[in-house]
């Protein structure tokens, strides 16, 4: 039995512990995760593999994952979670599936190199060029200029919020929407009151964080860097911030912290505190709790591609 008090809705992996017992070995078991068959054969959703170049000319996969009944121009860069050491889990593709087809809007899912084989900076700059590329190609992608976000849960929320930085930084051109940030991961320093209590909570604690920096950052000068812990470093003039937090999670408190520093920056944020979950509780598709923040998300999307169109 759980010590938390966890809604019963999401049981067994409300009691689930990963097997991540060092760096290396969490990225042997994440290099052994392919993407799940189903996206090729679905009956709601074109789905179509490319190959692009990321970081340093590196050759990585991009999934463009549309409606097929649906025509939109809306598109939505998405950066799964994993602790930087696994690839998408099929309730990822899942999850921006119902993106696609309620936002609407095409979904440009990344498969960035995972650590600790390729670590900081490598995943976050795969995943800049893959948002340059999709930009570079939006007319062969049928995909509006001006109505570009990024999104992504755990490891990959961390990497959506570098991203919204680094095109802030570097590209004047592109005007990010939105940053959708689901249970993110932002200090790296891990010193918030939530990451000292729950060092034992199932799906992901602050014990397993010590494995996953130690993986994601191997040259120390990064622990600070303001692309790798994202509550460094200056906060203005960022995308309209939606930030999602789990109760009983190692993170919840960075993403009130990190929520309240965009905000003092002069930034729009909107924020959901969800009650009774745990880190990567929308695993659990079917909970009421599960549905009703992936209508959140979609609503908070929607609403901000179709401010746009007005």
């Amino acid at each position: 039995m759980s010590k938390y008090k966890i809604n019963k809705e999401f049981f067994p992996f409300s009691l689930l512990k990963p097997p991540i017992m060092n760096p290396n070995f969490a990225g042997k078991l994440g290099s052994m995760m392919k993407p799940p068959r189903w996206i090729y054969k679905d009956k709601e959703i074109n789905t179509t593999k490319y190959v692009i170049y990321g970081y340093n000319s590196a050759k990585i996969n991009v999934f463009v994952m549309e409606p097929k009944n649906i025509k939109t121009d809306n598109c939505l860069l998405y950066y799964h979670g994993g602790g930087f050491f696994f690839e998408g889990a099929s309730y990822h593709y899942k999850n921006v599936k119902d993106y696609a087809l309620n936002c609407p809007c095409k979904v440009i899912f990344v498969e960035y190199r995972l650590a600790p084989k390729n670590p900081f900076p490598i995943p976050v700059e795969d995943s800049y060029n893959a948002l340059i590329w999709a930009y570079n190609h939006a007319n062969e992608l049928g995909i509006n200029k001006n109505k570009i976000a990024v999104a992504g849960d755990s490891a990959g929320g961390a990497i959506a919020a570098s991203v919204s930085k680094m095109i802030r930084d570097r590209n004047k051109e592109i005007n990010l929407l939105f940053q959708l940030l689901i249970y993110p991961v932002l200090d790296l320093s891990m010193s918030s009151d939530s990451n000292k209590k729950y060092t034992k909570t199932p799906m992901w604690n602050s014990s397993l964080s010590i494995h996953m920096v130690n993986g994601y950052i191997q040259d120390k000068k990064y622990l600070k860097d303001p692309y790798a812990s994202l509550v460094e470093g200056e906060l203005n003039n960022l995308p309209y911030a939606y930030i999602e937090t789990a109760e009983f999670d190692c993170l919840h408190d960075e993403g009130l912290i990190y929520a309240n520093k965009l905000l003092d920056a002069g930034n729009d944020v909107e924020i959901n505190e969800t009650i009774g979950t745990m880190h990567g509780f929308d695993i659990v598709r079917k909970a009421k709790t599960t549905k009703a923040a992936i209508n959140k998300r979609i609503s908070f999307m929607k609403k901000r591609f179709e401010e746009k169109c007005s």
